[in-house]
């Protein structure tokens, strides 16, 4: 489905019911908008994943502006400011009160963004292996400099630079850095994934520009909604200090440490996490009603 926002078309996918009927009553759901990393992903990475948790919630999938099955947009544009203001946008265009947001990766720092600008929109923020501000960057290249082959570094220099030429070359820098993103990856393999669209300079906007200055510790403090932040011991592009770091910032935030867990946490520990989103969403959703 498209929405019109903001002078660009905006993909979104929904999955699961807002109200269902449970045992003769009528049960309504939170919403919550899903949002992927990148920048320059797309949502079909989370799926069929996130299926487990449309008992708990519904969820609203966002190809942002310029990315996956959304219309392509000019390249000044693909920015975290239009990123929120387009999700704010689908909001009130979806007619909907106040949202959860689940961000994952660079989904998690526009989640951010969003609190800061439209925090009384929302109902809470699920933040998965994320960073609150570019200090990442500096982190991630120190791993990437003991850890990786030569060959590794050498492609991480366009990511540092925002320097990629094509898509080709991206889906290149994703071949040779697949197994970083995941700890089952590394020990079982690939699975095949479905060649999905990138966008190679919505990445450059965000490594080679507005990420380098991106810093959201100061307004994470205004933040109440309830918020559970989540990280993977063995990330390597977001690692557990920036995660923590997005906890420290955000007054009554939870913090769980994934141990097995790299990138993907989803994937790697899927029971677990699935159990812990929907627990801290059910507890939340409790609370609000009293």
């Amino acid at each position: 489905m498209y929405a019109a926002v903001n002078g660009t078309r905006l993909y979104f996918d929904v999955d699961g019911a807002e109200v269902e009927v449970r045992e003769g009553e009528l049960v309504k759901k939170p919403v919550c908008f899903v949002l992927h990393g990148g920048p320059g992903g797309n949502h079909i990475s989370f799926k069929p994943t996130f299926e487990a948790l449309t008992g708990t919630m519904q969820l609203i999938y966002v190809d942002q502006r310029g990315c996956g099955f959304s219309d392509d947009a000019p390249e000044d544009t693909l920015h975290i400011d239009n990123n929120v203001e387009d999700l704010e946008a689908l909001r009130q265009l979806l007619g909907l009160e106040k949202v959860w947001i689940l961000g994952h990766s660079y989904g998690g720092m526009v989640a951010q963004a969003y609190a800061k600008e439209h925090g009384e929109n929302l109902a809470g923020l699920l933040l998965v292996t994320t960073a609150p501000n570019s200090t990442f960057l500096s982190d991630a290249k120190a791993i990437v400099e003991e850890k990786g082959t030569p060959e590794q570094v050498a492609i991480c220099e366009k990511l540092w630079a925002g320097d990629f030429q094509s898509d080709e070359e991206l889906s290149r820098f994703y071949e040779l850095m697949g197994s970083f993103y995941s700890v089952r990856e590394q020990s079982e393999g690939s699975s095949p994934r479905p060649k999905t669209k990138r966008n190679f300079r919505a990445l450059n906007q965000g490594f080679g520009g507005f990420m380098k200055t991106m810093d959201y510790t100061k307004s994470n403090a205004a933040i109440t909604v309830p918020t559970l932040v989540i990280a993977g011991a063995h990330d390597w592009i977001t690692p557990p200090v920036a995660n923590e770091a997005v906890a420290a910032s955000i007054p009554g935030s939870k913090y769980v440490l994934f141990e097995q867990s790299s990138h993907r946490v989803m994937f790697d520990e899927y029971e677990r996490f699935m159990e812990l989103v929907k627990g801290f969403v059910l507890e939340a959703s409790l609370q609000g009603v009293k």
